[in-house]
């Protein structure tokens, strides 16, 4: 019996404010507080609460037959302590169900693999940290930002410890095999590869709504006769959880689909199991993810964050800071740096236009990608200039003892 693997990203970036050149050496509001509180208090309004309240209705109904999986940033995290905290309290209350996983990945939901494994580390490991605290659970799965995922990433991630990953069931990885079945990379020899099957959990995420669609309207029973079709062990279906309420406004029916989905899989004989359960299953073959995929765009590669020229800049920019700034000891500004980390901030400078362009401008905060790297860079050049004042108040502060160390070797020539 097939089983499907629900697993939802619940992520929010926190947002630049348009810093100004004007404002390099004036003020440190590098962050737009009042839109991201709006932004917020909106999301977690329209998907977050009602779409818990669904979940756990949901595992109420069926006795903990149906089970899904989060992973939860910390940037998002932070978010609902400061403006939202009764939304961490409703993930709090599924994970008590038993049937919810919190999967693990970057805590700033950063690209930082691909510019400093050392950064990278620590973001897991603080991730990891927060799962505990607030969930009481260790996570065993690891899930990349935007699911960027090659062979060496995930030799990196089972030398870590973690039992499975997740990645985009690509076609021109997969050529002629199915997404369904469990698998390793290449270079691994314990590690699970859990590919989504993208075109199922597209029906839902981006096309659900679409009258254009050749399917529109989808329909629960029309999901599930779909599923009981398909051929495999685990079928995974991975999407954002703004999916339900924020991408797919509540008047599409989005929600009430969502609530048929466990009795109409149920029905056919379909079953619902976590990561760590799809994890269990026996390795149907090893696969070669030689170069990066990731789960954006049509070309499934890393180009919605990294290849043009000004996101190349901001990232070197950024990451020829981090030893400084960590070497600073100043919390306010490492936090401050690890903030723009963010793949978001890379996503707004994409200037990729046609078909990938609209979902670019649908989530761009700026008028142009322009925007995004001039404002983003304002930020990074106020931070250079306060890594200078930190190198300058250390020299000061360490001037009296190199007078006295001048004096004290003075003498010994007297």
């Amino acid at each position: 019996m097939s089983n499907v693997c629900f697993y939802f990203q619940v992520h929010q970036p926190l947002r630049l404010s348009k810093y100004s050149v004007f404002d390099i050496g004036k003020h440190k509001n590098y962050f737009h507080d009042s839109k991201n509180k709006e932004v917020m208090e909106k999301v977690a309004r329209k998907c977050y609460i009602p779409t818990n309240d669904i979940i756990q209705k949901m595992i109420d109904d069926h006795n903990g037959e149906f089970k899904v999986a989060y992973s939860i940033t910390g940037t998002a995290l932070e978010q609902f302590e400061d403006n939202c905290p009764h939304v961490i309290e409703s993930f709090q209350r599924l994970a008590d169900t038993g049937c919810v996983e919190f999967l693990s990945e970057t805590y700033y939901h950063s690209l930082s693999y691909l510019f400093s494994k050392k950064e990278f580390k620590e973001q897991v490991n603080m991730h990891r940290k927060s799962m505990k605290k607030l969930f009481n659970q260790t996570p065993k799965v690891f899930r990349n930002t935007e699911l960027v995922f090659n062979n060496e990433l995930g030799k990196y991630i089972e030398d870590l410890g973690y039992k499975a990953i997740l990645a985009e069931g690509a076609s021109h990885i997969l050529d002629w095999r199915s997404p369904n079945y469990v698998y390793t990379p290449n270079t691994c020899s314990k590690i699970k590869l859990l590919l989504k099957n993208y075109k199922l959990s597209d029906d839902i995420a981006f096309r659900f709504s679409n009258k254009h669609w050749k399917d529109y309207p989808l329909t629960a029973d029309k999901f599930a006769s779909w599923v009981s079709k398909v051929e495999g062990e685990t079928i995974n279906l991975f999407m954002d959880y703004e999916t339900f309420g924020e991408h797919q406004w509540a008047d599409t029916g989005i929600f009430k689909f969502l609530q048929d989905i466990p009795a109409k899989l149920l029905k056919e004989k379909i079953g619902f199991h976590t990561p760590s359960e799809a994890a269990q299953l026996d390795v149907k073959e090893s696969l070669d993810y030689h170069n990066f995929v990731s789960w954006a765009d049509v070309e499934r590669d890393l180009s919605a964050w990294h290849g043009n020229k000004i996101q190349d800049s901001a990232a070197d920019h950024l990451y020829a800071m981090e030893q400084d700034i960590k070497k600073s000891k100043d919390k306010e500004l490492v936090n401050s740096w690890r903030k723009l980390t963010t793949s978001d901030h890379f996503y707004y400078m994409c200037t990729k236009w046609f078909n990938d362009g609209d979902v670019h401008k649908y989530f761009n905060p700026y008028d142009s990608p322009y925007d995004g790297y001039i404002a983003f860079m304002n930020v990074i050049n106020d931070m250079k200039l306060k890594l200078e004042q930190h190198k300058n108040k250390q020299l000061l502060s360490n001037l009296p003892r190199l007078a006295k160390n001048s004096l004290l070797m003075g003498k010994q020539y007297i």
